[in-house]
């Protein structure tokens, strides 16, 4: 990456990109393991970098969502194991590179990815796209406002300046933490805080013979379908709307604007076969629903192997019509890559980092 005056945009040669799951929340009891599955991370870096090159290369682990809902010793505990690996590594450790990263944060650095990969970081009509972001513990929806009515309108909460080589830009930008897709199946089951594990909870999102269990956030959750005459899309949606109704800012500037969607609104498309798992797509609001319609309405005819794509995809509708106030017709883009690179929040906070380092007081 060639960054030789700060006001210029960089330029980006390369990207290795890698991920590993479960993320470092799985091991909320095994933080020792949880570390191990950074080390693959970390020896993928040394095969990739010049070993010349290591003792000033950093390294930085920003945890998400997953870490936020955790206990916060527990989280601690994590994040020391990893502190201590990198520590132990021969790569550059700068001051606070093991943290929990603000959803905020998150939400601008994903903005910042995107609007560079499509050219539009650096345009002087600050002709922007916005971002809308679904991960399991939180969702984030993130764009630059082009009407003064919206910096008013907005709480002091929504709106953040932030500063990216040279440039400012004042954001709405906004974190909503437990409205992740995995979160939202808790509070749809209405297992939020409960930590009885002996306790079947129900739904009419689900499957009506369905009888399974499922561990998030280190607690084993038994769920279950209810009789077949209450199961299917009008159920399901007024279970979803009991979580999502009123309970987000719904700016009208969206409605006009071109947002891209990534995480789970990416993934449950891809699964039900709405775009393409390689080269992603543009759709509709109203497709979520039709298919989300279409996969409710098959339930008791359905397997359980995904037992959960009829709430998901409900409640994606449910977030983008009834918690954000997009219309049926809004186009969203569903991009895993923009130009071969991934349009992940981390290239963002790649170039902060950078940011910052440079601007560091020696």
């Amino acid at each position: 990456m060639d960054t030789k005056k700060t006001s210029e945009p960089p330029h980006l040669d390369n990207e290795i990109f890698e991920s590993v799951k479960p993320g470092l929340s799985a091991y909320v009891d095994q933080p020792e393991q949880g570390a191990e599955t950074v080390r693959g991370l970390l020896d993928m870096a040394k095969q990739t970098i010049p070993s010349t090159h290591w003792s000033s290369t950093p390294v930085v682990l920003k945890a998400t969502a997953g870490l936020r809902l955790l206990p916060e010793q527990k989280a601690q505990a994590l994040l020391s194991e990893v502190q201590e690996l990198f520590e132990e590594s021969p790569f550059l450790v700068p001051d606070e590179c093991v943290s929990i990263m603000n959803g905020t944060y998150e939400g601008i650095l994903a903005w910042v990815t995107i609007n560079f990969l499509t050219g539009q970081l650096y345009d002087q009509n600050q002709r922007t796209v916005g971002i809308l972001d679904l991960g399991g513990a939180s969702t984030q929806i993130t764009f630059l406002p082009q009407a003064e009515s919206t910096l008013k309108a907005a709480s002091e909460k929504y709106i953040s300046p932030f500063e990216m080589f040279n440039r400012s830009y004042k954001l709405y930008t906004h974190s909503y933490l437990g409205f992740g897709l995995k979160a939202a199946r808790l509070a749809i089951l209405g297992a939020l805080g409960g930590k009885d594990e002996s306790r079947m909870y129900r739904s009419s999102c689900l499957p009506p013979s369905l009888k399974a269990e499922w561990k998030f956030g280190g607690i084993n959750y038994k769920y279950g379908g209810m009789a077949e005459e209450v199961t299917g899309f009008q159920s399901c949606y007024a279970e979803v709307l009991k979580v999502i109704r009123e309970k987000l800012d719904q700016p009208a500037e969206i409605r006009s604007r071109t947002f891209y969607a990534f995480s789970y609104y990416y993934d449950r498309a891809v699964d039900t076969g709405m775009i393409d798992g390689d080269q992603g797509g543009i759709i509709l609001v109203k497709d979520f629903e039709m298919k989300a319609n279409k996969v409710c309405e098959a339930l008791t005819e359905t397997n359980t192997g995904s037992p959960f794509l009829c709430m998901d995809l409900t409640y994606i509708t449910a977030l983008l019509k009834e918690g954000f106030g997009f219309y049926d017709h809004t186009e969203l883009q569903l991009k895993k890559k923009v130009n071969n690179i991934e349009t992940s929040w981390t290239l963002g906070a790649a170039f902060h980092l950078i940011q910052s380092l440079r601007t560091a007081p020696e």
